[in-house]
């Protein structure tokens, strides 16, 4: 069986001498690799940062048998036939295989199928099966579950009624006559197929959500290494900004710096300057900043891994004197965030964590955030925690548990103000309380 020669164990620090990634030993026809083909994943830059802060990797075989155990508990615990995942990002979770993650994530042609024994299929792009050749996991490849109009038309329901008879047949060999069937998201054409041949359609996203809300220490060292990545394309980016460069070339610097360590993607482009940045929301364009102006930036960053860095900062261009607003403001956020931080716990409601949250000075609640905690793994995730004057509308209970990791976060504008700031940190919930995962600093001349 192809193996990882260049995976450490979790429990040991990097050698940065190593190569990255998970190159494998032998191609999928056998053959020895010549040592071209590596897989997607950090670059000896980012191990060598990770090491010089004491950073462990994490131990990739082992992270992926537990990402799968975790969703075969679901399939069980709902007694399901099978998991069903077109999700590019559950795929990820189920697989960790990536193919063209931005594209598939607008045109399903990806499917994989988790069965109540652990057995997986996965449905590829036609000509990109070979991209999961390196993971024993995956115990069949399929061509792929492409539907979406351009690639399909007029067929789409007649080869999604093919797809349903493949999913059929291998749900009968490993969960026998259960029909029940959980389906995270798909094309309208897969939805009927599966329902005309007798599945029972499930809300597939409660089990993928409350399998990924916990992680564990290995899934915790690749988020560290994440962030890590995360931080240090945020400090090349504060520095490499001036007065005279545009919101969009400040934006590029942070977009490179993820991606020269070995990162994935940005899922926003959440950057604005000067009055821009009230109120909130505003994606990076072409406004010259200038000397004196405040920028605002949430990183919304898949890194290396495919782990999601959301990071919030704001900090003054140049070296003038912050104005009495701009430090207001931002004192409002930072108070926001440290004192809703202490709230976290195991244990400790949804509801609970609202009605015991800071409020926000009444000046600043019209232009609240959307929320004040959220979770975060492979990409923002469950729970999502609402301001009380949003908890009647959309506000939901559950309640925190060890392993789960969240972002706590604020926004603070007024509105006809002259700036607003953003400020936001992640941590994971542990057996007592919480650990901050996030080192990057906040500013000091803000704060004074």
């Amino acid at each position: 069986m192809p193996y990882d020669p260049y995976v450490l164990g979790s429990n040991r620090k990097i050698d940065p001498t190593r190569r990255p990634s998970s190159l494998t030993e032998f191609l999928p026809d056998g053959t020895p690799n010549d040592g071209d083909r590596v897989e997607i994943g950090p670059t000896d830059l980012a191990f060598a940062e990770w090491a010089a802060l004491g950073l462990t990797i994490p131990d990739m075989p082992s992270l992926r048998d537990y990402r799968l155990s975790r969703l075969v508990e679901q399939v069980n615990k709902h007694d399901l036939g099978g998991l069903l995942m077109f999700d590019p990002l559950n795929i990820r979770y189920a697989t960790d295989t990536t193919n063209m993650q931005i594209w598939v994530m607008h045109n399903f042609c990806r499917a994989c199928l988790v069965l109540p024994d652990g057995h997986m299929a996965l449905w590829d792009y036609t000509p990109a099966r070979h991209l999961s050749a390196h993971l024993p996991l995956v115990k069949e490849v399929h061509p792929g579950a492409d539907f979406f109009y351009m690639d399909a038309a007029q067929r789409a329901e007649e080869r999604a009624a093919l797809f349903a008879q493949q999913v059929d047949t291998i749900v009968r060999a490993h969960a026998g006559d259960n029909r029940r069937l959980g389906l995270d998201k798909s094309e309208i054409a897969t939805y009927w197929a599966l329902e005309n041949i007798g599945f029972k359609i499930r809300i597939g996203q409660e089990m993928t959500e409350h399998a990924r809300k916990v992680k564990n220490e290995n899934e915790l060292n690749a988020m560290r290494c994440a962030i890590a990545a995360c931080e240090s394309a945020m400090a090349e980016m504060q520095a490499a900004v001036i007065p005279g460069m545009t919101e969009v070339a400040a934006w590029a610097e942070l977009q490179k710096g993820n991606h020269i360590r070995g990162g994935e993607w940005i899922e926003t482009r959440i950057l604005s300057s000067g009055p821009r940045t009230n109120p909130w929301f505003q994606e990076c364009g072409p406004r010259i900043m200038k000397e004196g102006d405040i920028l605002a930036y949430d990183t919304d960053l898949v890194g290396p891994y495919g782990y999601c860095a959301d990071l919030s900062r704001t900090f003054k261009i140049g070296d003038g004197k912050p104005t009495d607003a701009e430090r207001e403001v931002y004192q409002v956020a930072y108070e926001q965030i440290q004192n809703n931080m202490q709230l976290l716990k195991p244990g400790v409601s949804f509801k609970e964590l609202m009605q015991g949250a800071k409020p926000l000075p009444e000046k600043f609640r019209a232009r609240r955030y959307s929320v004040m905690y959220h979770g975060v793994g492979l990409c923002d995730e469950y729970p999502a925690v609402m301001y009380p004057e949003d908890w009647e509308s959309t506000g939901y209970d559950g309640m925190l548990e060890p392993g789960m990791c969240v972002c706590v976060e604020a926004y603070v504008g007024e509105v006809g103000g002259t700036c607003g700031v953003k400020l936001e940190d992640q941590v994971v919930i542990t057996e007592t309380g919480f650990e901050n995962l996030t080192r990057y600093p906040f500013e000091q001349r803000l704060l004074s």
